[in-house]
């Protein structure tokens, strides 16, 4: 598509600002008010940008109805899952059957082979993990943003949690918010633009300090990636492998005698 004139970058700004105020600073009513003048200034520019800029935050809204903090109990996770959830399939119901648009979608299965450099990429993840979360959890404190893990079902939990939220990462920060943002903007720009929403919503969540030297770099790799391969799987793939990684740190972290393999 990518016909919508540079103002259309002003309302696609207030949505990512609006996640700032939502989820980064906990400002409902400030964060409301922005999302609220993004639409309208979209609607008043270009009827297309406001039905995709729409979706998102409609997104936003549902996810913002609840605290995304780290919470492994069993109702919150019934809870967060839900909402989560809901959050991907009303913006891809509405595209599909209100607007009978096909602009969210979701490549599982692409039939296209990984190539060789998408494959030594994937342990080149897991290493970078190993490198730098120890001293960014650890060094920072941002673990004690994460319930401490010592009982089996906890242990369980806490995995479970984290890789269904990386999950849902690629699900509705790249499937959803960078895929209708690519449809009116250069992918630079929706990249951008998807990083700041994708690393508040990560700040919310716990990686607070000097996480958003990690997340937004994170974001904009997804993205790149997502641009490249066109593929869900693939930056699935990337996201749990460094999950993984996440899992085990936090582990570590909170039990300092378990898993003291890492580096910091």
């Amino acid at each position: 598509m990518r016909s919508t004139s540079r103002l259309g970058l002003i309302p696609a700004a207030l949505v990512s600002a609006s996640a700032v105020l939502l989820f980064a600073l906990r400002l409902p009513l400030p964060g409301y008010a922005v999302l609220a003048a993004a639409l309208t200034l979209a609607f008043v520019i270009n009827r297309a940008l406001f039905r995709d800029l729409l979706l998102i935050a409609v997104g936003l809204a549902i996810i913002s109805s609840i605290s995304v903090e780290a919470n492994i109990s069993y109702p919150n996770i019934a809870l967060m899952g839900t909402v989560l959830s809901l959050s991907v399939l009303v913006p891809y119901l509405l595209s599909r059957y209100y607007f009978m648009d096909h602009a969210i979608r979701f490549p599982i299965r692409t039939g296209q082979r990984w190539t060789t450099l998408e494959r030594a990429y994937l342990p080149i993840v897991v290493l970078l993990g190993y490198l730098i979360l120890p001293s960014y959890f650890i060094g920072s404190g941002a673990y004690r943003n994460w319930p401490a893990v010592t009982a089996p079902d906890e242990i369980a939990r806490l995995f479970v949690g984290v890789g269904f939220v990386g999950i849902w990462d690629e699900l509705f920060f790249i499937c959803i918010a960078f895929a209708l943002l690519r449809r009116h903007f250069a992918d630079w720009q929706a990249n951008i633009l998807q990083a700041v929403i994708f690393s508040s919503f990560l700040w919310e969540l716990g990686y607070q300090s000097w996480g958003p030297l990690l997340t937004v770099p994170f974001a904009l790799l997804q993205g790149y990636t997502f641009a490249r391969t066109r593929s869900l799987t693939y930056v699935v793939c990337v996201h749990l492998l460094f999950d993984v990684v996440v899992f085990l740190v936090l582990v570590h972290a909170h039990n300092r005698d378990w898993l003291a393999i890492f580096l910091y």
